[in-house]
């Protein structure tokens, strides 16, 4: 009868002729029990108990049992002490109410089936990240030791200067190399929380793709990979932020080179296709398992048992891909025949109507310091090696220039004089900081003619905001980027 009710009612229910039978059934899966007061005392109650007391931490089976009208009865007491999630329904009892009571049942436990879900997507979650911090700690050590030999090396012995630049060019490297990956994390944070910002104009993609290869092309030939390119006739252009782009190819050309043996083959495609500018990657290295294809684009996923093969990087390239040619309008997929098969990926992004390469700008050379700036350089970091050392690169370059390692100490340096024409400010510093050291600069009638460049970690939008209103003419990050440095102080 029961049964019959609830079908009417659209509610799925399967009879069980005993206990036994319904504990079996509970291994299958269930929403949720109904049962008679009197099925409570068969002594095969107690696998009943047993089965629901080994519940796993997000299940919580409702029970409903029906009970005879009148005082309670001790088989009831019993179950409540024995069943965690029981629900006592009163016979005689009205339609209404069991199939609410039922329906209730079932909600509850669909939130704990979406529970389950959740908290196994967390558990992956948790695990991706794991694997990930190891593989961040895996990278950066890797610079850091070459970088530590050569430093040993230069002390231990003096060396002349030709003898000793190969070592210099060497932690150079490495530096460059070190900044890529922080460059990366804080490119795929942006990107992720969209706070990123788009420089959209039309941009032609044979320009992009051939500024990516030249990008690319020491991780390409120092792989002695071959590398062909197959462009259309005509240019395509597409509406996009042209460095962006630029980035986006350049990551797939670096990924192809990487994922690939030494000596291996490399293709980039560039054709029209149904009203799209269509870009393909292809390569005949490692490959992806099929059960990869999509997830290699998520955040801290990395394709099993290829991670050797892919040494200098941190696995977040594919995301930002993905993440830069959504923002495009477009899409990028993957495909390989498996592990071992080689790999292609596919860029779509919609043509624009106007067809006009993207300006190329040029990168200062920074040889001195400029004539135009006599004045002395204010240098403030917490940091005393970071802020010794920019004082010294300064100097060298035709600079006078003053080092403070606190807020407090910059501000006597300016009341002892000479006044600075431009002050280097580090932002995250104890006590005073950057953007308080600033605003009493900034209030100082005497620094009215001062330029004041942030040199910070700190390149969050908030971060410049803050910056911005602390009065400061520019936004620097660290490592400082001495080209950008005489290129604003050209534009001043």
């Amino acid at each position: 009868m029961a049964n019959a009710v609830l079908a009417r009612a659209e509610i799925m229910a399967h009879t069980c002729e005993s206990l036994c039978e319904l504990v079996r059934g509970l291994q299958e899966g269930a929403g949720a029990i109904m049962l008679a007061e009197e099925v409570l005392a068969d002594p095969a109650a107690a696998a009943l108990t047993e089965a629901l007391g080994s519940q796993p931490p997000w299940s919580d089976l409702p029970v409903l049992v029906l009970a005879r009208q009148g005082a309670d009865s001790p088989v009831i007491v019993k179950a409540m002490d024995r069943l965690a999630n029981v629900t006592v329904i009163e016979r005689p009892m009205r339609v209404a109410s069991l199939i609410s009571t039922v329906r209730t049942a079932l909600r509850a436990r669909n939130r704990q089936y979406q529970l389950r879900g959740l908290l196994d997507g967390l558990r992956e979650s948790d695990q991706r990240k794991t694997e990930f911090l190891a593989t961040l700690a895996h990278e950066l050590r890797n610079p850091l030791a070459p970088m530590s030999t050569a430093l040993t090396l230069l002390m231990r012995k003096p060396y002349e200067a030709a003898e000793a630049r190969r070592y210099y060019e060497l932690m150079g490297r490495q530096i460059d190399h070190m900044v890529r990956l922080v460059n990366d994390l804080m490119e795929v944070s942006r990107i992720t929380r969209g706070k990123i910002e788009l420089r959209m104009e039309a941009v032609a993609l044979d320009s992009v793709i051939e500024d990516a290869i030249e990008l690319s092309r020491p991780l390409i030939e120092g792989a002695r990979h071959a590398l062909s390119t197959e462009l259309c006739g005509g240019p395509l252009a597409v509406r996009g932020d042209g460095v962006r782009l630029t980035q986006v190819f350049s990551n797939l050309l670096n990924n192809a080179a990487k994922y690939t043996a030494p000596g291996g083959k490399l293709r980039i495609v560039l054709r029209e296709e149904g009203g799209d500018a269509v870009v393909e990657v292809w390569d005949n290295g490692t490959g992806i398992a099929p059960d990869m294809l999509k997830s290699i684009f998520e955040m801290f996923v990395q394709v099993s048992g290829t991670s050797k093969a892919a040494q200098g990087g941190l696995g977040i390239g594919l995301t930002l891909v993905k993440s830069l040619v959504e923002l495009h309008g477009g899409s990028v997929e993957a495909a390989s025949a498996g592990l071992g098969q080689g790999a292609m990926f596919r860029v779509r992004l919609p043509l624009a109507r106007v067809e006009t390469g993207r300006p190329r700008s040029a990168v200062p050379a920074v040889r001195g310091w400029p004539a135009s700036w006599p004045g002395t350089v204010l240098i403030v970091d917490d940091n005393r090696d970071a802020a010794d050392a920019l004082g010294d690169l300064l100097r060298s370059m035709g600079a006078s220039t003053r080092v403070a390692y606190s807020g407090d100490a910059a501000l006597r340096l300016v009341a002892d004089g000479p006044l600075p024409g431009l002050a280097i400010l580090d932002i995250g510093m104890p006590g005073m900081d950057g953007c308080e050291l600033a605003l009493r600069l900034r209030a100082n009638p005497a620094l009215a003619g001062l330029i004041l460049v942030a040199l910070t970690g700190w390149g969050q939008r908030g971060d410049k905001e803050r910056i911005a209103r602390a009065g400061f003419d520019h936004h620097l990050l660290k490592p400082l980027d001495l080209a950008a440095l005489i290129s604003i102080l050209g534009s001043s």
